[in-house]
């Protein structure tokens, strides 16, 4: 059980570092991973992914009681398998802004430096207006085979209301509407497993361990990460221990092996083995609240589990079922002073209600309305036994309930729009069909759930809060680095997988480079 590198989770990052460290055959490269192979029917069918929720394939997670929306705990699918969330989420493919990684002011991390990195992993089919995507990496990044007759009516109301329609969404500004490229290939999803890991399962130098959760990063007498522990077994690194865990489990297991804010450990009977205050703070995550209003004609996805939509999938992999479910995007302002979008507004040919665990009630069209810069901030923390506590005390801060509620009325703006008049009806709970500013921040209280993105509890950068470096090593401890959504310093103004991928894409340069 001795290996060059030790990698700790087979997500998306995981899985792009397991496949360019292991492409050198002098070294080898051990990866771990908690959950179990990916091998369930429902993670390749597109439309399946919340049949994978609350099952063996998802943590499972569950925040702390959110004290601004009415004291609810919210429910947190993270992917537990090969490919991580890669093999549970809706294959949505958004970089986000050129703003985004300018304004992480990190060496080495502007938009400029890290976009050859995004294209590396891009293996764009259809269009790629002024050579926007990269068309040779391991990454399909397509159109939807199947798009709803009411995704179309949704780009036309955009247009409708002054929302300009984007020639590709993946330039260096988002800012407007475009149908959603997805990591599909050939109507099945592409995960970070299929497009990294499978290829590189063969080579003698790569050992893929499932079942195998890691318990805490193994440090030397200097502090040195020297290996990880797993179910009472030690697995060895000579090089490094690479943490690509998530933003949940990457800071856990930071703390659980003596790294993080001192007080928190030993409140948590941990021995403090090296002071890093950042350990866990930082907590980000997109929030929204969805539209959701009854379609008149029984077009939707409602209908997506039909007989003859399974044949369709069965025999062409083409059909409902190839929807990603968020089929089309729009990214806004909610005023003109907003250097870029603050909103963007998620179109669903169906009534995607409660994370799509609730049985359609009906033929509906959903515009989910997601904050993209949240100021507020949370914490991964300890509880008294080591376990994992997630408060990311959403909405604690006044302007991100302000920009919700004015993200909900530009929804209803696109929904009164003429193209999507003939779909659209009385609303359909939880939505409350609310209009004044007071009544719709009440139904973000009530309704707003998250939208699968958190990031930032392990940060990078050169301040007193960053845990790792630009180099994304430990901060303080030799041989460890963490590679994954929890370095992020802010939140993208888009989703979270293709930054990872382009994080881990960098760091294997960075860990095997000179």
């Amino acid at each position: 059980m001795e290996y060059d590198y030790v990698i700790v989770g087979a997500g998306s990052a995981g899985c792009v570092l397991a496949n360019r460290l292991s492409a050198d055959p002098s070294v080898r490269v051990a990866l771990l991973e908690a959950g179990g192979p990916d091998r369930k029917f429902e993670i390749r069918v597109p439309a399946a992914f919340s049949k994978l929720f609350k099952t063996p394939y998802d943590w499972n997670f569950s925040t702390a009681a959110q004290h601004e929306l009415g004291g609810r705990e919210l429910y947190w699918p993270r992917g537990r398998t090969l490919g991580g969330s890669s093999s549970i989420n809706a294959q949505m493919w958004v970089r986000g802004h050129r703003a985004d990684y300018d304004g992480w002011d990190v060496p080495g991390w502007s938009y400029e430096e890290v976009l050859p990195y995004f294209k590396r992993a891009e293996r764009r089919a259809g269009s790629n207006v002024g050579g926007v995507y990269g068309t040779d990496g391991p990454v399909h990044v397509t159109e939807l085979r199947s798009p709803n007759v009411t995704t179309t009516a949704f780009l036309r109301a955009c247009e409708q209301i002054g929302i300009t329609a984007l020639d590709e969404l993946n330039g260096p500004s988002n800012e407007g509407c475009s149908p959603t490229p997805v990591n599909q290939h050939r109507g099945r999803r592409w995960s970070a497993a299929d497009a990294y890991l499978r290829p590189a399962m063969g080579r003698p130098n790569l050992t893929v361990l499932t079942g195998a959760q890691a318990g805490r990063v193994l440090l030397d007498d200097d502090g040195r990460a020297t290996g990880v522990e797993y179910g009472g077994t030690r697995v060895t690194a000579s090089r490094e221990v690479i943490l690509s865990a998530g933003t949940v489990g990457s800071p856990h297991l930071l703390m659980l092996s003596g790294i993080g804010d001192p007080d928190v450990l030993r409140a948590a009977g941990v021995e403090p083995r090296r002071e890093l205050p950042g350990v866990g703070r930082n907590l980000m995550d997109h929030l929204g609240a969805p539209v959701v209003l009854e379609c008149p004609q029984p077009v939707t996805l409602a209908g997506a589990e039909s007989a003859g939509n399974l044949m369709r999938y069965l025999l062409g992999h083409t059909g409902m079922l190839t929807s990603n479910v968020g089929e089309a995007v729009a990214f806004v302002r909610t005023t003109p002073e907003e250097p870029a979008p603050d909103i963007e507004l998620i179109f669903g040919p169906g009534p995607f209600i409660n994370h799509g665990l609730t049985p359609p009630p009906c033929h509906a069209v959903t515009i989910g309305v997601i904050l993209l810069r949240p100021e507020s901030r949370g914490v991964i923390t300890l509880d008294g036994e080591g376990g994992v506590v997630i408060d990311p005390r959403y909405l604690t801060e006044a302007a991100d309930v302000r920009r919700l509620v004015a993200g909900l009325k530009r929804a209803q703006e696109v929904f009164a729009a003429p193209a999507l008049r003939p779909y659209t009806g009385k609303p359909v709970e939880p939505y409350t069909g609310a209009e004044s500013d007071a009544g719709l921040a009440a139904y973000v209280r009530d309704a707003a759930e998250t939208l699968y993105h958190p990031a930032g509890t392990c940060r990078m950068g050169l301040g007193e809060d960053a845990v790792v470096d630009p180099s994304l090593r430990v901060l303080g401890v030799p041989g460890l680095r963490v590679v994954d959504a929890s370095v992020m310093p802010a939140l993208n103004r888009g989703h979270t997988h293709a930054p990872v991928v382009m994080i881990a894409e960098r760091a294997a340069d960075l860990i095997s480079g000179p």
